[in-house]
């Protein structure tokens, strides 16, 4: 693995067409695959980009595994259900600390916020990282659980699609917290992470998707059909919110 040191913003096209499988995205076209908890990889026609790869254990105990073959992996902390490197194939770039990092074309940035309610005492800090993608902006809030500072909405803008946790827990956004960040940052599509599914182990204490989609009653529900979509930047909301939700990818 190569570890880089500084940040980027990357930009991606999107396309709503859901399958099971893998699709490789072309030109301005980007494939979002759920690997289930906070861990995504990203494909477009030159990248891939996995984020928060996780040991499979309590909350994601009956995930498929998710150290997957990619370009540049980012993780939000070193913490195992979103920072676990050890299994990655290939000599990947890693990028685990907050900073601007510019790789090729690509740029990405990842912003520092604390980890747990007590200014990081508990679990330290977490990244979140932002770039832009086939023309689409992302933001991946990692295990954010600290309010957003003035300066966070201020290198944060107003995203086109917000990975966002909303399970709860001791080191993530409860499900009301999520919906406050939310409001804040007006995102165009809102990817729920961090929740509890059938893949979790009996002692993982997070809350499961529907408490979140309850406080966002009256937002539009995208399911897909599988752990992957294809999308293109025309395929986002013109105006307001929708929400997109992944099965859960069962081993």
């Amino acid at each position: 693995m190569a570890y880089a040191g500084s940040g980027l913003v990357v930009g991606l096209g999107l396309d709503l067409v859901a399958t099971g499988q893998v699709v490789q995205a072309q030109g301005d076209r980007l494939t979002i695959r759920s690997l289930g908890h906070t861990a995504f990889l990203f494909t477009d026609g030159s990248q891939r980009i996995l984020l928060n790869p996780f040991r499979r254990a309590g909350c994601t105990a009956g995930y498929p595994a998710s150290a997957l073959a990619a370009d540049i992996v980012m993780v939000s902390s070193r913490l195992l259900d979103e920072g676990y490197l050890n299994d990655l194939p290939g000599q990947p770039k890693v990028l685990s600390d907050p900073g601007v990092y510019s790789l090729g074309r690509l740029k990405i940035q990842g912003i520092l916020t604390a980890h747990d309610r007590d200014g990081g005492r508990r679990f330290g800090s977490n990244v979140i990282w932002k770039w832009t993608q086939a023309g689409i902006t992302l933001v991946h809030m990692g295990g954010a659980v600290a309010p957003l500072r003035v300066e966070d909405q201020i290198l944060l803008g107003r995203p086109d699609i917000l990975l966002i946790p909303v399970g709860g827990g001791d080191k993530a956004y409860t499900p009301a917290e999520a919906v406050q960040a939310i409001q804040v940052l007006r995102p165009k599509l809102v990817i729920p992470t961090h929740y509890l599914t059938a893949a979790a182990a009996p002692s993982c204490t997070l809350k499961p998707l529907e408490r979140f989609l309850e406080l966002m009653k009256g937002t539009p529900i995208s399911r897909a059909a599988g752990s992957s979509l294809s999308l293109s930047a025309a395929d986002l909301p013109a105006k307001g919110m929708r929400i997109q939700v992944y099965p859960a990818p069962l081993a």
